[in-house]
């Protein structure tokens, strides 16, 4: 959903439950996440509804967590959502080399941690992100279960500032 079609907070709220549900899904794609924010309405501003994702998310149990980074490609591989899409969009024109490194160290990622390397790659080169993945590979499995909760909500911020229509959402990611 681009700037010019963001529904505003008053749009979302008077949308059919089913729509609500579904925006939230291209967001998060943890149902249960979804649920829990939806719990929490009315909001008073857009402040209130991040403010409510935040809290849902760091209640969700880990198996919430993984129907949640089951939404998310990995970091250099194709995007199969235009969100995911606009988030790695300079990973697109990256040198071949990294790429192919980058590829290389989410497998390794995926073999030590047993998930997707999750960080919000909005207006990161390739470059940055594979020194970040590099980086946290160095985590032991609690730290790095923590940091990608953490690069998790600041992407469902984004992609709800961005669905909501805040001032300054831009092309965040």
């Amino acid at each position: 959903m681009t700037t010019r079609d963001a529904l505003g907070l008053d749009g979302f709220s008077r949308l059919p439950d089913r729509q609500r549900m579904s925006l939230l899904l291209s967001v998060c794609s943890s149902p249960s996440w979804a649920r829990g924010v939806l719990a929490g309405e009315p909001f008073d501003d857009v402040d209130a509804l991040l403010d409510r994702a935040d809290a849902v998310l760091a209640g969700l149990p880990d198996g919430e967590i993984d129907a949640a980074l089951d939404g998310h490609p990995r970091i250099g591989a194709k995007p199969d959502d235009p969100s995911s899409a606009r988030e790695q969009a300079r990973v697109i024109d990256a040198d071949e080399a990294v790429r192919a490194e980058l590829a290389a160290k989410n497998r390794e990622y995926d073999d030590r941690f047993g998930y997707v390397y999750l960080v919000c790659a909005s207006g990161r080169s390739a470059e940055e992100l594979l020194g970040i993945l590099i980086e946290r590979l160095d985590n032991d499995p609690e730290t790095e279960r923590r940091v990608m909760r953490g690069e998790l909500a600041k992407i469902n911020r984004l992609r709800l500032e961005r669905l909501l229509g805040r001032p300054g959402d831009g092309s965040a990611g």
